[in-house]
């Protein structure tokens, strides 16, 4: 699966057979990485916290929390969510490579 934006970039890519929830999930990544490249920040949130929350156990999730984090603070350039994503990240996901990244915002 690609994810284009209407200019025929890649913003996503999935490859091999993922079960439904991991799929959706992925697809949903997808746009939300869509909605933040138009700078989109609100909509890129709503779609990034939709697979931290809604598909919490999926591979997708750390790094849609993430994305969720900055897409929340590029609407508002307030750092606070930055740091919440990082706790989340360390409580939820803490041997990800997201956690990982995120631990600069502690």
């Amino acid at each position: 699966m690609i994810v284009l934006d209407p200019d025929g970039v890649e913003r996503h890519r999935v490859e091999g057979f993922l079960p439904v929830d991991d799929f959706l999930a992925q697809l949903e990544l997808g746009l939300a990485k869509l909605a933040f490249q138009q700078a989109s920040y609100a909509d890129a949130e709503k779609r990034f916290r939709s697979v931290c929350e809604g598909h919490a156990r999926s591979g997708a999730a750390p790094e849609a929390c993430y994305w969720a984090g900055v897409a929340a603070y590029k609407a508002s350039n307030d750092p606070a969510p930055l740091k919440a994503t990082a706790q989340r990240l360390q409580k939820g996901y803490p041997e990800s490579e997201w956690a990982r990244k995120a631990s600069v915002w502690l």
